[in-house]
């Protein structure tokens, strides 16, 4: 179990920039959905994107989260998706 805060301490460290959507899925803390958007994700694949993500949470992936469920974003893909 892991609180949100501290996921969201994680992952603004490596991402200063970004604007987070985190959402615990079950109520357990350790299942959760995160939607981020971030300029550092520029000229990088889904893939290195959640790889980045991933590596911001250290240790806490595998441990006490145990889903994630990811969507990241530039700032420009997001502008696009939400019709900003």
């Amino acid at each position: 179990m892991i609180e949100p805060e501290d996921v969201l301490e994680r992952l603004r460290a490596a991402l200063p920039d970004a604007d987070i959507d985190l959402k615990d899925m079950t109520g357990t803390k350790d299942h959760y959905d995160a939607r981020i958007v971030s300029a550092a994700f520029a000229g990088k694949s889904p893939i290195q994107q959640h790889q980045m993500v991933y590596q911001a949470l250290g240790d806490a992936m595998g441990g006490p989260i145990h889903a994630l469920a990811l969507k990241t974003y530039t700032p420009e893909a997001w502008s696009k998706k939400s019709g900003s």
